[in-house]
C-alpha cells in the first residue's frame, strides 16, 4: 500500500518536512502547496519531481486526492487547513504548537474527530535518537527509580533586533513564546520519560526587547511518581556544541543507579552511582533536523495509522500538553505552584 501524500508549506522548517517524505519507503508524494508558488516549485524540483504545484490548498486536496496531507505552516493556519483535509475526509499531520491558544486546539480536534478524520500532531523531539536511547535504557531497568530530569535549553539564536528573523521571523511577534513554541517539545518530552504531571511552577520573562513574547524562564514539573523536571530555557545563550540547534541543549537524566547526560553534539555519558562517567554508545543518524527526528516522527505515525493502531501523537492526546503549557503561563502570571491533575 503506498500512501499519498500532499504537503502544505515550503517554508524554513517545511524543508526538514520534504526531504524526509522523498525517501520514505511506502508512499508518494503527490502535491505541494505554498502561496508563494516559486517557492513550492523550487521544493519539487529538489525532491518531489512527479508532484504537482499549487497555491491554493482546496483545489490541490480536490485535485489530488491525497490519502494524507503534512501541514507545515504557522500556528494561526492550521485551523482552516485541518478544516479543508475534515471536510473531504483527509487525514493530517499538523505541524506544532497545533492551534495559537488551548481553546482553539480543543476545537481543532473536537473537529476532526466529529468528521472522523485521523489527526496527529509532528511533535519530534520524543522522537530525537538521544531520547529514544534514554528510554530505552529507562524500559531496560539502567535507572531504577528515577529522581529527576534537567534540561538547559540554550540554542544561542535569540539576540539582537535580528533574532529569527533569518529562518522563521513570525516568532518575533508571538505574544507566547518559548514555552508554547519551544518548551513544549520538552513537557512532552519529559512527560515520555518520566510519565504524568501532577504539579508545575513557571517563572517566565522577556530578556531581547526586539520581541514580543517571553524568551528565557524555568519550568518546574512535580511528576506523579515524585519525581522531578525542570526546563531551564534560555534563547539568547548557546551552549558548547558544534551546531547548537542539534539538541538545543543538554540533558541530566537521573535515578537511584546512576545519571544520564546528553551533551550537544548527541552524545550521551553514563555515570552509574559511585561509579566514573563513560561515553554510552548508541546507534544514530546526524542527519536532517535533530538526529533525523522528522523521518522518525512521520515514519512512526504513517506505520501506526497502517497497523490500525493510535500513534503516540494523535490530536486528542496531544492536548495534554497545551494544557500543560496554558497552565505554565498561569503560574508565572500568579507567581505560584498549580496542581495540574485536576486540568482538563
Amino acid at each position: 500500500m503506498t500512501d499519498r501524500i500532499a504537503i502544505v508549506g515550503c517554508g524554513y522548517f517545511a524543508a526538514f518536512h520534504h526531504e524526509a517524505w522523498a525517501r520514505m519507503p511506502g508512499v508518494e508524494v503527490v502535491a505541494v502547496c505554498d502561496r508563494e508558488p516559486a517557492k513550492a516549485e523550487a521544493v519539487r524540483a529538489a525532491h518531489h519531481p512527479a508532484a504537482t504545484v499549487f497555491d491554493d490548498v482546496a483545489r490541490m486536496l480536490d485535485e489530488t486526492g491525497p490519502s494524507l496531507v503534512d501541514i507545515v505552516t504557522p500556528p494561526a493556519t492550521h485551523a482552516p487547513l485541518v478544516a479543508l483535509c475534515a471536510a473531504r475526509g483527509i487525514d493530517v499531520i499538523c505541524q506544532k504548537p497545533l492551534a495559537p491558544d488551548l481553546e482553539a486546539a480543543r476545537r481543532l480536534v473536537d473537529e476532526a474527530e466529529a468528521a472522523g478524520i485521523r489527526l496527529a500532531v509532528h511533535e519530534n523531539f520524543r522522537f530525537q535518537p538521544w531520547f529514544r536511547e534514554a528510554r530505552r535504557l529507562i524500559d531496560g531497568g539502567r535507572f531504577g527509580a528515577l529522581h529527576s530530569v534537567a534540561f538547559r535549553m540554550r540554542p544561542g539564536d535569540g539576540q539582537g533586533p535580528r533574532a529569527y528573523l533569518d529562518r522563521q521571523p513570525y516568532f518575533q511577534k508571538m505574544d507566547r513564546f518559548l514555552v508554547h513554541e519551544t518548551a513544549v517539545h520538552l513537557i512532552d518530552t519529559f512527560r515520555m520519560l518520566m510519565g504524568e504531571v501532577a504539579s508545575l511552577y513557571a517563572d517566565l520573562r522577556r530578556i531581547n526587547p526586539a520581541i514580543a513574547g517571553e524568551d528565557a524562564g524555568y519550568i518546574l514539573l512535580g511528576f506523579e511518581t515524585a519525581a522531578t523536571g525542570l526546563v531551564d530555557g534560555n534563547r539568547l545563550n548557546d551552549h558548547v556544541a558544534e551546531n547548537t540547534r542539534l539538541t538545543m541543549g543538554e540533558m541530566w537524566l537521573e535515578g537511584e543507579g546512576g545519571v544520564l547526560r546528553l551533551d550537544g553534539s548527541g552524545g550521551l555519558h553514563w555515570k552509574p552511582h559511585g561509579g566514573a562517567e563513560a561515553e554510552h554508545g548508541y546507534a544514530w543518524q546526524n542527519r536532517g533536523f535533530g538526529g533525523d527526528c522528522v523521518f522518525a516522527t512521520n515514519a512512526h505515525i504513517v506505520e501506526a495509522w497502517r497497523a490500525g493502531a493510535a500513534a503516540q501523537n494523535e490530536g486528542r492526546a496531544y492536548l495534554r500538553n497545551m494544557e500543560l503549557v496554558d497552565a505554565a503561563y498561569r503560574s508565572s502570571e500568579a507567581g505560584r505552584r498549580l496542581d495540574v491533575r485536576a486540568v482538563s
